[in-house]
């Protein structure tokens, strides 16, 4: 079976509008996932990075075992599974309790799956950094909030920003598992397209070179904000699973 280029070229222009829609929501739903994903990354790297000193209070390293058990747990079951039966499980399970949209429960769902890859990240940037300064910190008296917030945490996110920028990546990738709770994205307008034209083929090659112009220019950006930190061009189009 061959390609009809001039009837995809047809179906882009005249379809355009519902790919522009799903255009808006996948690039929606990348960003806000990587951003919202990093804030609770940052939280449960930090978290899982803590290390028992015996100096510790009884009650700080029980509270800090108690946190290593939560987000050991949390990162093994959100790495674990697929982020599609992630949000098939969670969007029918909470639904009667807080009576969300499938776009609410898709920005919720994308945050906390990507907070678990994030965490690694954060982690092992945090796992980086030479322990000098930090004992170079609290001799000066700073406090951990104030270690976290000014020393470790802007150090172990420039230390891991290509890993953090992959993460984007592949969010607006990985967006598309989310039309299994009917959102709106740029592979739910694709196949609602080739569905009504009965035309697959073409629908979904114009889908595949939309999604590889948005991974395209997103490495571009990255790599040019990479360059800006660093020097280097570290960032790269690469497969992650999810």
């Amino acid at each position: 079976m061959r390609i009809d280029l001039n009837y995809a070229w047809r179906a882009l222009t005249k379809s355009w509008p519902l790919f522009l829609y799903g255009i808006r929501m996948t690039l929606a739903f990348a960003i806000v996932g990587t951003v919202a994903g990093l804030l609770i990354g940052l939280v449960i790297g930090a978290i899982h990075a803590l290390t028992i000193d015996p100096l510790d209070k009884p009650l700080t390293r029980v509270l800090k075992k108690i946190g290593h058990v939560f987000t050991g747990l949390y990162v093994w079951v959100f790495r674990g599974t697929p982020m599609m039966v992630q949000a098939v499980f969670l969007y029918y399970l909470l639904k009667p309790v807080v009576h969300w949209s499938s776009f609410t429960a898709g920005m919720f769902i994308i945050s906390i799956n990507t907070g678990a890859y994030m965490a690694e990240i954060i982690r092992s940037g945090i796992q980086s950094i030479d322990i000098g300064q930090t004992e170079a910190a609290k001799s000066i008296g700073m406090t951990n909030t104030q270690l976290m917030i000014h020393i470790i945490f802007p150090q172990a996110i420039k230390n891991t920003f290509p890993s953090l920028g992959n993460q984007l990546i592949v969010n607006i990738k990985d967006s598309c598992m989310l039309n299994a709770i009917a959102v709106t994205e740029l592979y739910f307008q694709a196949t609602s397209i080739a569905g009504s034209s009965m035309r697959y083929i073409e629908i979904y090659m114009i889908t595949a070179c939309i999604y590889l112009v948005l991974t395209t220019v997103a490495t571009f950006i990255l790599n040019n904000i990479e360059r800006r930190l660093s020097g280097k061009k570290t960032v790269a189009l690469k497969e992650m699973s999810a």
